[in-house]
């Protein structure tokens, strides 16, 4: 296995959010008791990764009240009612933010969706410990989101084996060649390509298109941010991407259900291996 020692923790934003999930998380360890009866209680969710493999670009649509870049986008989003419009617009998975200070997000958001629909879901977090992912087991999360950016190497392969031990599927974000490197070293299946630098919240749509091609067709890839018609799903869907997700556009939209139907449908182009 590679070893990869050139890793400084996150500045700007990113590092911001990754103190206070840091926080988060030495608390959450006062529940673990319960976490681990109600995880195995639980069944694992509905794979993520089988429903993002199609013939078409498959959307993985986010609910999302605010965020650092776009600021308020709708406070009073009801998570369960958004999620239920996505999956009529033709969703293949829904994305639930549950952050809390920085985009309005909250576990009981994840928790209703999944109570109420069969459809699958990911944890969208900045998880930065163990205990995160086990609780996103006991949530009945699909999948939980793993931010190459913000973890160590050692935390990233520690989360990895985490969470394969536990059922959970594993979401790893990356955003230049080096993370990629990183996140197939560490057994990454599902890789998902953010357009947006998490540090100075830029965004660069091209990130995508030169990353994506990389990937082994055997890893599923999804471009992230950026997209807002469905010019930009047919965009990825050129240099091989498996999915988009989308939450600003969508979360804004007045007509969820037909703004995700706009994206949905897009036909998919195999990756060369």
């Amino acid at each position: 296995m590679q070893a990869f020692t050139h890793w400084s923790p996150p500045g700007g934003t990113l590092g911001t959010i990754i103190g206070e999930a840091e926080a988060r998380a030495a608390a959450l360890e006062h529940d673990r008791s319960e976490l681990e009866l109600a995880a195995e209680g639980t069944l694992p969710g509905i794979s993520l990764a089988r429903a993002l493999r199609s013939s078409s670009v498959a959307l993985l649509a986010e609910v999302k009240r605010r965020s650092p870049s776009k600021g308020a986008i709708d406070e009073s989003l009801d998570a369960l009612a958004q999620a239920r419009a996505y999956a009529d617009g033709g969703a293949a998975a829904v994305s639930i933010l549950t952050e809390p200070a920085h985009f309005g997000g909250s576990v009981d958001d994840l928790r209703d969706v999944r109570a109420a629909l069969a459809i699958p879901a990911l944890k969208k977090d900045f998880h930065v410990a163990p205990i995160q992912l086990l609780e996103a087991r006991a949530l009945g999360a699909s999948a939980a989101l793993l931010i190459v950016r913000a973890l160590a190497p050692a935390r990233l392969e520690e989360m990895m084996a985490y969470g394969r031990a536990i059922g959970l599927e594993l979401l790893v974000e990356i955003r230049d060649e080096g993370e990629l490197d990183r996140a197939l070293s560490a057994g990454a299946t599902m890789i998902g390509v953010n357009n947006r630098d998490l540090e100075s919240l830029d965004i660069d749509p091209g990130t995508a298109e030169r990353l994506i091609p990389r990937l082994p067709p055997e890893i599923i890839a999804i471009a992230e941010s950026g997209v807002r018609v469905r010019a930009d799903v047919e965009r990825y869907a050129a240099c091989g991407a498996d999915a988009v997700l989308v939450g600003s556009v969508l979360s804004a939209s007045s007509d969820p259900a037909a703004a995700a139907r706009a994206l949905t449908g897009v036909p998919r182009r195999n990756r060369g291996g």
